[in-house]
C-alpha cells in the first residue's frame, strides 16, 4: 500500500475474493523534455507562449504547494526559458505556491517545489489567504461568488499556471483553474466556494466535469482573471510525465481531464462489502485532512453499509487548527451537517462534510499511526493501534462470498461501478 514514503506491505488472510484496484496511468514519456517544448510550441487552442509573452513585462506562474507531487522542476525551465526569450527574464517572473488556505510553504519545501537549481534564481513566494489587502477584488461571479484573488498574479502582464491532473473529491479533477481558485484565492472566496451550496450538490465529486457546478464555477473565476495560459500533466504511478497537455486554459485543462478519466477509471461488476485502501502516500497523506480523500473516492464502489479502511501516515498530525478543531467539536456527522447549514463558512469545514456524507452510507476504520490519540479517539469511525488489528476487524464475519477491493494508492485509483461509470 502507498503509505508515508516506504509504503506499507499488507499479509491479507486466505479465502476471501480479493480484487486489487490499481492506479492506472499510461507509460511515461520517452522524451520528457522533447514532449514539453512541442506542447508549449504546439499548445492547445492558443498561441505559442513565446508568441504569448512578447511585449509584456512582467509574467506570475502559478504552482501546487507540497502536498502535490507535482514536477515543477521539470517543467518550470522550458517555461522561464520561453518568457525570457520573449524578453520577460527572471527578475520580472514571480513563482507563487498556490496554497489556498493550507499553510504557507517552508524554504526548505519552498526548494524541493521548484527544484534546488531553479531556487534563488526567481522569485518564489507564498500565497496567503488570510491577507486580505494582498488581494485584489475582481467583482462576483454570476452566482454571487464573490472574487479577491492574489495581487502578484493578478497584476502580472502574463498568467499562467502548472499543474496536474488527478481526480478531485469535489471537482471531477485537480490542475487547470484549481491553480487560481482556491490556490491563489483570499479566505473570503474560498469560503463561498466550498459551502454546502456546492458540497452537498452530488455532481460536485471525483472525475466529473462535464456539469460539474464548482468546476463551472472556478473556470469563470479563472476568466476574471484572465488566465493565459496552462500546463498541466498527466503522471504515471512513479511520477513520471505520460502527457502534457498545454495552452488554452480551458481547452487544454478538457482534453487533460478526458485523457486521465479514460486512462484511470476502473470498472467494477458490482459494488464491494468492504474497501482497504490508503491515502496515497507521500505528500498527500501527511495530514488527516488530506486523507479523507481516499475515504470519499471508496465511497463510489462499497455497498450501502460496507466498510471502509484507511490507511494513512498522517506524520504531520491533523491538518490546520480550523479544521482540527471542528473535528473535536463535532463528535457525530449528522450533527455537523445540521450545524452548519445556517452558519457561516469554516476553514477547512468542507472537508469535513465531504466526509460526513460518506459517514451516512459506510462504517469507517483507520490505521492513522502519526495522528495524536486524543484526534484518534473524535473520529467518525474507529482507529487501530496496529495495520494487523485493523486488517482483522474490517474482515471480522463477512458474509460468504463478500468482496473485497484493496486499493493501494487510494484516490489516484478512480473506480466506478459499471452502471455509474
Amino acid at each position: 500500500m502507498a503509505f508515508g514514503k516506504t509504503g506499507l506491505a499488507l499479509e491479507l488472510p486466505d479465502g476471501l475474493p480479493y480484487q486489487v484496484l490499481e492506479a492506472h496511468s499510461a507509460q511515461g514519456l520517452a522524451d520528457e523534455a522533447a514532449a514539453l517544448a512541442e506542447a508549449l510550441d504546439r499548445p492547445i487552442g492558443c498561441a505559442p507562449l513565446l508568441e504569448l509573452a512578447r511585449g509584456k513585462r512582467t509574467a506570475a506562474i502559478s504552482v501546487c504547494d507540497i502536498t502535490r507531487p507535482a514536477p515543477n522542476r521539470r517543467v518550470l525551465p522550458p517555461v522561464l526559458d520561453r518568457l525570457a526569450a520573449a524578453g520577460i527574464g527572471r527578475e520580472n517572473v514571480v513563482i507563487l505556491i498556490a496554497t489556498g488556505l493550507h499553510r504557507e510553504a517552508t524554504e526548505a519545501e519552498m526548494r524541493e517545489i521548484v527544484g534546488p537549481e531553479l531556487y534563488g534564481t526567481v522569485r518564489v513566494e507564498n500565497h496567503r489567504a488570510k491577507n486580505r489587502d494582498e488581494h485584489v477584488g475582481l467583482g462576483t461571479t454570476a452566482a454571487g461568488t464573490p472574487v479577491y484573488l492574489d495581487r502578484r498574479f493578478v497584476e502580472a502582464d502574463l498568467h499562467i499556471t502548472l499543474g496536474f491532473i488527478e481526480p478531485h473529491l469535489m471537482l471531477g479533477f485537480s490542475g487547470g483553474r484549481k491553480l487560481i481558485a482556491p490556490g491563489l484565492a483570499a479566505a473570503e472566496t474560498i469560503k463561498v466556494i466550498h459551502s454546502p451550496k456546492f458540497m452537498r450538490d452530488p455532481r460536485a465529486t471525483e472525475g466529473s466535469i462535464a456539469d460539474n457546478p464548482l468546476h463551472g464555477e472556478l473556470l469563470e473565476i479563472a476568466r476574471m482573471a484572465r488566465h493565459d495560459f496552462l500546463v498541466d500533466v498527466a503522471l504515471t504511478r512513479d511520477r513520471r510525465i505520460a502527457r502534457v497537455f498545454a495552452g488554452d486554459p480551458e481547452r487544454a485543462h478538457a482534453e487533460g481531464a478526458a485523457y486521465v478519466g479514460e486512462t484511470m477509471l476502473e470498472r467494477l461488476e458490482e459494488p464491494v462489502d468492504v474497501v482497504i485502501t490508503s491515502a496515497a502516500g507521500y505528500p498527500l497523506d501527511l495530514t488527516y485532512y488530506q486523507t479523507v480523500k481516499g475515504v470519499t473516492a471508496a465511497s463510489h464502489f462499497v455497498k450501502p453499509g460496507g466498510r471502509i479502511l484507511t490507511l494513512s501516515a498522517c506524520t504531520e498530525g491533523v491538518g490546520a487548527p480550523e479544521f482540527a478543531g471542528m473535528m473535536e467539536r463535532f463528535r457525530e456527522p449528522q450533527g455537523f451537517l445540521e450545524a452548519i447549514l445556517d452558519r457561516p463558512v469554516e476553514v477547512d469545514q468542507w472537508q469535513l462534510e465531504k466526509l460526513a456524507l460518506v459517514c451516512a452510507q459506510a462504517e469507517l476504520h483507520y490505521y492513522v499511526p502519526g495522528l495524536p490519540e486524543r484526534y484518534q479517539a473524535v473520529l467518525w469511525g474507529r482507529a487501530y493501534a496496529t495495520w494487523e488489528a485493523a486488517v482483522a476487524r474490517v474482515l471480522e464475519g463477512l458474509a460468504p462470498g463478500a468482496r473485497v477491493a484493496i486499493v493501494p494508492e487510494g484516490p489516484y485509483v478512480l473506480a466506478r461501478v459499471n452502471r455509474q461509470a
